[in-house]
């Protein structure tokens, strides 16, 4: 069963750190309160690295004196894909005159759905192990490339990666994914 959820526009003021404001930001984002049976809403959220892990993750990169690289994904959740089918009512001020009562397909996730965290996640490990990456066993935020003698480590924050590398190169690969 298809869910239909109500889309609105939300308006923020992004501050600089004297308050003034410095940018006016526009998201559209999903509201719904219907849950489905099967459906795990406990499991929405993506793993997060933990303190720890990234302490030695820069204890490591100080170790083999790699750079390391911090890298903010701009509107992250909305790359994660969604296997769920969703719907969304047209948000009010845009609606289409002509079909007033459409409603559009999701396909993937916005801001305000429980799950787009996790489908970000999805989306980007995907990529990752697509790309020769191996998931930690013990920490699933980190993922490891070796290229013969050189390794490239990765760090997952939900829209914030840091990553470095005993090659450069592999650090300007991993950047290029971002375009």
């Amino acid at each position: 069963m298809a869910k239909v959820h109500r889309a609105q526009n939300v308006y923020r003021n992004k501050k600089d750190e004297r308050g003034i404001v410095i940018k006016n930001k526009e998201s559209l984002v999903a509201q719904g309160y219907t849950q489905e049976e099967g459906m795990d809403y406990d499991e929405v959220f993506a793993p997060i690295a933990r303190i720890e892990a990234i302490r030695l993750f820069l204890a490591y990169a100080f170790f083999k004196d790699f750079m390391v690289y911090q890298m903010d994904v701009n509107s992250a959740f909305l790359y994660g894909k969604i296997k769920e089918e969703v719907y969304v009512c047209q948000p009010p001020g845009f609606e289409d005159p002509y079909f007033p009562n459409r409603v559009y397909k999701v396909e993937k996730a916005l801001y305000g759905w429980h799950q787009a965290p996790r489908a970000w996640y999805e989306t980007l490990s995907t990529y990752l192990l697509e790309n020769r990456f191996q998931r930690g066993q013990i920490d699933k935020t980190l993922f490891i490339k070796r290229d013969q003698s050189d390794i490239l480590i990765v760090h997952v924050y939900v829209d914030d990666i840091i990553f470095g590398s005993t090659k450069k190169k592999l650090c300007t690969e991993l950047k290029r994914m971002k375009s």
